[in-house]
């Protein structure tokens, strides 16, 4: 199937860096800290993030009670101005219309979109789930194509008829590798914002295949919003500049099976978390990593600390 030519003139979500939010979690009985969980929300504001992205895999969405998500979503609220994305983690219609609904009653107009996952390969049955959706709630939604959480892998130009046939999809988070590919296509395609995720690690060939930013989670997410401003205002060279010192960790940290440990254990070294834990099915942190992590943080501190030095943040 070809793609079309991007229509012009939709509605589309601020292009830059919006901020993934894990949910931490206390000690041994993993009950959700909603004190770092404001700490960590007011850290984002701090350094400059687009917006945030709450609920989302990475905040491990699917292991909280819907009372969990909803005190997750207060906290959120109260902690920043910045708007939010907030992730829905059902595939079926009318569960996520349920989700939808309950964010909308606390987030209020601080609510840019939903991210809805795509629920089949076959363009016709998302634009029948996604128009349902909106009829029932009047929500923007961010199409997030990640078959990894889904199990569900679209092809590129059905992902495309999608977002074309539906004009309150305001974004798409491409997560189906290769990310950069899938991005030029779409790009070319859909007049919208295309975010690529996965932790950063293809940022700067999806900035190349003309990603408007990056929607995802990392413990140093500093070295995302300055790789972005500075594709933005400089193109490759200065972005890859900003974010070169960062990529040993950013490849550390996506490492199958036991990414969300990873971050997790990396936020709190770094202080913005108190607890690490992740909840079943999640795996544990492995300790034989833990010399290596040390490396790789502190290569990012010192990075840091560099360009605090001169006042980028």
């Amino acid at each position: 199937m070809p793609l079309p030519s991007a229509p012009k003139n939709r509605e589309s979500l601020p292009a830059g860096v919006w901020g993934v939010v894990a949910t931490p979690f206390q000690g041994s009985t993993l009950d959700v800290d909603l004190d770092s969980l404001a700490e960590l929300v007011e850290h984002y504001g701090n350094i400059g993030a687009t917006g945030l992205t709450v609920l989302g895999v990475f905040g491990e969405a699917a292991a909280l009670t819907p009372q969990e998500r909803r005190d997750v979503l207060e906290t959120v609220v109260e902690s920043t101005t910045l708007p939010l994305v907030v992730g829905v983690t059902a595939l079926a219609t009318r569960p996520a219309i349920e989700e939808i609904t309950a964010a909308q009653e606390v987030a209020g107009p601080r609510l840019a979109a939903v991210m809805v996952q795509a629920n089949s390969a076959r363009a016709d049955a998302v634009i029948t789930h996604l128009d349902a959706i909106h009829r029932a709630t009047g929500a923007n939604v961010v199409l997030q194509d990640y078959p990894l959480a889904s199990g569900v892998s679209i092809p590129t130009p059905a992902l495309a008829s999608v977002v074309n046939a539906c004009g309150y999809v305001i974004a798409v988070k491409a997560e189906a590798p290769p990310t950069s590919v899938a991005i030029a296509e779409l790009s070319a395609a859909v007049g919208v914002s295309i975010f690529g995720g996965l932790g950063g690690q293809g940022l700067l060939d999806e900035l190349m295949a003309g990603a408007s930013g990056a929607m995802t989670g990392f413990s140093y997410p500093e070295a995302l919003i300055a790789c972005v401003r500075a594709w933005q205002d400089g193109g490759y060279e200065a972005a890859q500049s900003e974010l070169q010192p960062y990529l040993p960790l950013i490849n550390f940290e996506q490492q199958a099976k036991v990414a969300l440990a990873i971050r997790k254990e990396c936020l709190r070294e770094r202080g913005l978390i108190k607890d690490s834990g992740v909840r079943a099915p999640a795996a544990p942190f492995p300790e034989a990593l833990r010399g290596s992590m040390a490396v790789h943080l502190k290569e990012a501190a010192s990075a840091l600390d560099a360009r605090t030095a001169v006042g980028s943040f």
